[in-house]
């Protein structure tokens, strides 16, 4: 019997045998259905915009000045002899707030006093002249000149006793003026002068500056461009006219102060210079709360949309040449869309938060982009989920977690 060639063939080892038993069926589970390895679209937080009446506002920069500033001046020359107020307090109108030496101002009114009562004596004898002469000068027993004198020495005298007069009155008012009187009510800044100041009348030397702050003047001004674009709006009937004179004062944390101003006038000329039209309102300020100079911006109602629609301010992005939006479509597309923005609404003390004013680029029902802008790939559909100012904490959590950190399905 002829030996074979081939060796005898030998079974394998088991432990060889288990694993290229385990690598086959690694290799056959590996090989999944197509389209089971594609991520979900990714939520993007969405509103739904709705046609609304909305008022029109503009903000505007200006500053607070006081409804009434008086400087306290000295009327007469003299030296300062006390202060009579407390530097930054409330002083009422009348009040006495500097007294300047009165004592040469006295002896100058005795002066006239007593020039008036030797005026009135010559007036009373010339009176008594006249009398006696009457009907001597009736009777033809006198001459005419005699006569004219004798009338003539009296109005001379009457006209001396006037002249008195008026130099006594004018003494007594150097006398109070010497009683330094504030013009207006208000609060008063730092004094001036001190005691032993010389002051002057003839130089009208400022002694201190009374503000009346209980109520503030706002003066702020607007593009004259943007003043005719609503004006032409409110003409071709996009807008409508507004009958509010309100204007609201933003504080320096984007607040609105509590108190609203009114407007009281916008000028009729325009700032060559700047191209800018003045505006001016008053604002109430009981309290003191807001200071005379302090930088402010305003908000101003300057017509309402009856087609207008709000968005939250993150949704819209500003450029130099135009606004745009990111709006979801039927099918999951995000596409951009150019806005008109007509001004904004809100502050960050609303629960919506700050907004911005829509009029045109939209239409109702439309699904707007407000979150998860970085979720977003071109040409790749996206899940619309509703948005909220103040989405819930465990919302917000689910939203963040990765898809690939989930459990992965327990094996059959």
């Amino acid at each position: 019997m002829r030996p074979s060639l081939w060796p005898a063939a030998r079974p394998l080892p088991f432990a060889l045998t288990v694993a290229l038993s385990g690598a086959l069926l690694l290799a056959g589970c590996s090989k999944e259905p197509q389209g089971m390895g594609q991520m979900p679209p990714p939520p993007v937080g969405v509103v739904t915009v709705a046609q609304a009446t909305v008022p029109i506002e503009i903000e505007l920069s200006g500053r607070l000045e006081p409804i009434r500033t008086a400087q306290v001046r000295a009327r007469v020359t003299g030296v300062v002899q006390k202060r009579l107020f407390a530097e930054g307090a409330l002083v009422q109108a009348g009040q006495s707030l500097y007294r300047i030496d009165p004592a040469p101002y006295q002896a100058a009114l005795e002066s006239a006093q007593a020039a008036q009562a030797k005026a009135e004596a010559a007036l009373a004898q010339a009176q008594s002249t006249l009398e006696r002469n009457r009907p001597l000068a009736e009777a033809k027993m006198i001459t005419a000149l005699a006569w004219d004198s004798t009338q003539s020495a009296h109005r001379a005298a009457q006209a001396d006793v006037a002249a008195a007069k008026a130099a006594v009155q004018q003494a007594r008012l150097n006398v109070e003026y010497a009683s330094v009187l504030a013009p207006i009510g208000g609060r008063i800044g730092r004094s001036l002068v001190t005691e032993g100041a010389l002051v002057s009348q003839a130089e009208a030397t400022q002694l201190a500056t009374i503000q009346q702050v209980d109520t503030l003047i706002a003066n702020f001004t607007q593009s004259a461009s943007e003043a005719m674009r609503i004006q032409r709006a409110i003409a071709s009937g996009t807008l409508k006219g507004s009958n509010s004179a309100q204007v609201k004062v933003l504080l320096d944390d984007g607040s609105v102060y509590a108190l609203p101003g009114k407007l009281l006038f916008a000028d009729i000329s325009v700032d060559p210079g700047t191209g800018q039209v003045v505006l001016r309102g008053e604002v109430p300020n009981p309290k003191g709360e807001l200071l005379p100079g302090l930088f402010i911006k305003v908000r101003l109602q300057v017509a309402r949309s009856e087609r207008a629609m709000l968005l939250p301010q993150q949704a819209v992005t500003r450029g130099t040449s135009e606004d745009t939006v990111l709006v979801v479509d039927a099918e999951g597309q995000v596409n951009k869309r150019p806005v008109q923005l007509g001004g904004q609404r809100g502050d960050a003390s609303d629960k919506a938060g700050p907004q911005w004013v829509v009029t045109g680029g939209l239409k109702d029902g439309e699904q707007v982009v407000v979150d998860g802008f970085q979720k977003i790939r071109p040409k790749a559909p996206v899940k619309p989920v509703p948005w909220s100012a103040a989405p819930a904490a465990a919302a917000s959590a689910a939203a963040s977690t990765p898809a690939s950190s989930a459990p992965a399905p327990a094996a059959k």
